[in-house]
């Protein structure tokens, strides 16, 4: 899978992420987003790094989708903890 399919793939696992921790982002959608793909790519190469579990295969692996998934949540949650409310 290429760069390509990495950018696609991380824009639905910033979409998933979104799904499961919901509430407001200091970003926005945009931001999310980007999370989303950088989460891609963090997943993906923690699990090849840690896991020895190289993802970049298929775009339909299960396990493809779990670390792009899971990093992005990771990402999600680090940015919400560092720019979170501003507002205090």
């Amino acid at each position: 899978m290429g760069v390509v399919g990495w950018i696609v793939l991380g824009l639905l696992a910033g979409a998933i992420a979104k799904l499961l921790l919901p509430g407001r982002d200091p970003g926005g959608i945009i931001v999310t987003t980007l999370i989303g793909v950088a989460g891609s790519f963090v997943g993906g190469w923690l699990s090849a790094r840690f896991l020895h579990r190289p993802v970049a295969t298929h775009f339909f692996d299960l396990a493809t989708w779990g670390s792009a998934i899971a990093g992005s949540l990771v990402l999600l949650i680090l940015y919400r903890i560092f720019f979170g409310n501003s507002r205090r």
